[in-house]
């Protein structure tokens, strides 16, 4: 028989992993203003919401955390005291990894079992397709629990609690740096009128490969030109300031490229060994 299963929090996540049956529970239904609407969001799944945690949580084998971020180890040190003994405590929540480690600090003192997982895309229009990874000593039976709800794209991978968080959060660092960039490109493209043209050079340019060719090449661009393209960056720094649209992605930019360029390394050959290299330059300067 399959373990009663307790959403904690149910936004845009929770709403697209929902299975009918389920139990959740958001502290938002408590709340005048969004009371309706969390009422409606529980009825469309077919979920029976409840107003208090501990309800929820009474007899339920499993917890399913999809709180935002700043609420995470809140959530498990608030709700910990509520759980069966031996249930899992799923974290899906996007923190990092020492986050996920006082969270389930929190659910193993209270007899939970903790696994840490990461989602590693959109969770719209994936649903229960979307990619999860988990980690942890309890992941294989979190991953038992995902596989009976209907979740596809499952893996653990090896580590503790944090492995799979910091797969997630390093991850962020090229998937929202790029939403970022984007912005603060076109914001300035669209204040200087240039817009289509920029679109377009972008278009022109060389088609990506792999991550790995794409990171290898980036890296030797810096490694050879970082100084260089770090002058160079100042002015497209004076050119943003000077529209007025903002340049703190660009500043950032120049600092990473003269840091990079200044090593000293030249180009090592493959993309292990640029690593290689920037790792021991790295452990020089902490010595």
């Amino acid at each position: 028989m399959s373990p009663i299963v307790a959403y904690i929090g149910f936004g845009e996540a929770g709403r697209a992993f929902a299975s009918a049956g389920a139990r959740a529970f958001d502290r938002k239904t408590g709340e005048a203003a969004f009371r309706d609407e969390m009422v409606a969001a529980f009825a469309a799944a077919g979920v029976d919401g409840f107003e208090d945690a501990a309800l929820a949580l009474r007899g339920a084998g499993a917890a399913i955390s999809l709180v935002t971020a700043d609420e995470a180890l809140a959530a498990a040190r608030d709700y910990a005291p509520y759980l069966t003994p031996d249930a899992l405590w799923l974290d899906m929540n996007s923190v990092a990894p020492d986050t996920k480690r006082s969270a389930a600090d929190a659910i193993h003192a209270a007899g939970g079992r903790y696994v840490d997982v990461a989602i590693l895309a959109p969770v719209h229009p994936a649903g229960r397709d979307v990619p999860l990874l988990a980690s942890g000593p309890h992941a294989e039976a979190g991953l038992a629990l995902l596989a009976a709800m209907g979740f596809t794209r499952i893996r653990r991978m090896e580590g503790g609690i944090g492995a799979a968080s910091a797969v997630k959060m390093i991850r962020s660092v090229m998937i929202k740096g790029m939403e970022a960039l984007t912005a603060e490109c076109l914001m300035a493209a669209e204040a200087a009128g240039v817009r289509h043209e920029v679109l377009a050079s972008l278009d022109a340019g060389e088609k990506p490969g792999s991550w790995s060719e794409r990171a290898d090449y980036n890296l030797e661009r810096m490694l050879v030109h970082g100084l260089r393209r770090a002058a160079e960056m100042e002015e497209v720094v004076k050119t943003l300031d000077g529209l007025g649209t903002g340049s703190a992605m660009s500043r950032g930019t120049v600092e990473r490229q003269r840091a990079l360029g200044s090593l000293g390394l030249g180009a090592p050959h493959g993309l292990d060994a640029k690593l290689d290299a920037l790792t021991s330059r790295r452990h020089e300067k902490a010595a």
